[in-house]
């Protein structure tokens, strides 16, 4: 693939100078290339890079990967129906992402993003990113006589602020904005501009309980139609909750991956949705997982000792913290099919995708994926991997 200025590699700020798919992919089955960080990086045209979401979620299009014959099928997203059958699970991330983007100014005017990294919390000291970082003591201030004052920031960049009001929540309710990855461009006068359709769209339709401050993609492309037509067919839906945190972002800067640290995320899942799940392993019926972020929460239970009985893995009613980082040599427990986006080069979830198909696999594909044209990232086209 040419490298001209119509071609960036997308690796979260490191060098431009990638391996052509082509190569990356033929080298689809070395145990210690998995482990290096340069064997999931590859070029993409920065023109498939989607900016806006499809005019309707379901128009989106499908990949399909049949994993045990290597086989690809292109279909649209309405079409996933078809690959469901009675009785089995589909398991989707009900969180709701905050506007958790605001801008303001300092007291002589000058421009301040706040990027809230706990933007669920309801008291009045909150951890954020701020762009331009204005020093310790600084006043920043918002719209309604919102104020905040700068109290520290820590060798991760992250910056303690205190706000002079309890109901911040409010605020970004009415004035914040979506916290969309950088690779889409909403500089300047394009975040309000696109402000209305992010807010609907940089959501699922299930989206009910807040406290992500990004979306999972993988679920963007489901109607309400989809779902009644799954359920018709007897496909049983299960929810949980994982709050995707600002580590979604975070560059992996190892060259081996397996010294990554993902950073911690809040999932919870309630007794109702485990027995739906655990009822369909009882019965030996597939189990597929609506994105990444549904994975690591059902990964992380499997991995949980006191849910293993009888040497079978159940789900179990649980609330805490999730730190897991699934790559190829994971042993998947519990999903027997995987709902998910194209991802960025060097990316975790390229890494989850790969480890549940094999990286040779997903990387002919994201070969494919680009000369039909395919719309990558969280805006963009949708795979599934059966």
């Amino acid at each position: 693939m040419d490298t001209d200025k119509n071609s960036i590699a997308y690796h979260c700020g490191q060098d431009l100078q990638s391996p052509t798919i082509d190569e990356i992919a033929g080298q689809a089955y070395n145990d210690d290339l998995d482990s290096l960080l340069e064997s999931y990086d590859y070029e993409i045209p920065k023109e498939l890079i989607a900016q806006k979401p499809a005019d309707k979620r379901d128009e989106s299009k499908l990949f399909v990967i049949d994993k045990t014959t290597r086989k690809f099928e292109h279909k649209k997203f309405n079409d996933i129906t078809d690959y469901f059958k009675e009785g089995e699970v589909l398991v989707i991330n009900d969180t709701k992402v905050i506007p958790s983007r605001l801008f303001g100014k300092k007291p002589t005017g000058a421009k301040v993003e706040l990027l809230f990294l706990e933007p669920h919390k309801q008291n009045q000291e909150y951890k954020v990113l701020m762009k331009p970082f204005i020093g310790i003591d600084k006043k920043a201030v918002f719209e309604d006589g919102y104020e905040c004052i700068v109290k520290s920031k820590n060798e991760k960049g992250e910056v303690f602020v205190e706000f002079n009001k309890p109901t911040v929540s409010t605020l970004l309710q009415k004035s914040g904005l979506m916290p969309l990855p950088p690779y889409i461009n909403r500089k300047d006068n394009l975040a309000l501009e696109f402000s209305a359709l992010d807010r609907e769209r940089y959501q699922t339709i299930y989206a009910r309980n807040f406290g992500a401050i990004a979306a999972p993609t993988a679920g963007l492309h489901f109607t309400q139609n989809i779902l009644d037509k799954l359920q018709d067919k007897g496909v049983k839906i299960a929810k949980l909750s994982l709050h995707v945190g600002w580590g979604t972002f975070k560059p992996i800067i190892s060259k081996k991956i397996n010294n990554h640290q993902m950073l911690s995320e809040r999932f919870s899942i309630d007794e109702k949705n485990a027995d739906i799940i655990n009822e369909a392993i009882r019965r030996g019926q597939k189990i597929t997982s609506v994105g990444t972020t549904t994975t690591r929460a059902l990964e992380s239970l499997a991995k949980n000792p006191n849910f293993n009985q009888d040497g079978q893995i159940y789900i179990k009613q649980f609330s805490g913290e999730t730190s897991i980082f699934i790559y190829p040599s994971h042993n998947f427990r519990i999903i027997n099919k995987l709902i998910t986006n194209l991802h960025l080069p060097k990316s975790t979830p390229l890494m989850m995708a790969s480890a549940f198909a094999g990286r040779g696999l997903i990387l002919e594909a994201y070969k494919e994926a680009v000369k039909e044209k395919y719309r990558f990232f969280s805006y963009g086209d949708s795979m599934l991997i059966l």
